[in-house]
């Protein structure tokens, strides 16, 4: 059972757990968007290149 001093808030959390997580996000986010973009699989591919559309980012 967690009290009330033990429980993690986002408030807690130092500069560098939040610049990890950041970190962690952004790379989850280009491998979606590119990893998956020369994935093999048609629909892997035309998900992520409707994705870059959708942003604006350049892919041609």
């Amino acid at each position: 059972m967690l009290t009330q001093d033990s429980s993690l808030s986002i408030t807690s959390l130092s500069a560098q757990e939040r610049a990890i997580t950041g970190i962690i996000a952004a790379l989850l986010g280009m491998f979606m968007l590119y990893g998956v973009a020369f994935a093999h699989s048609d629909i892997l591919h035309n998900a992520a290149h409707d994705t870059r559309h959708a942003i604006t980012a350049p892919c041609h």
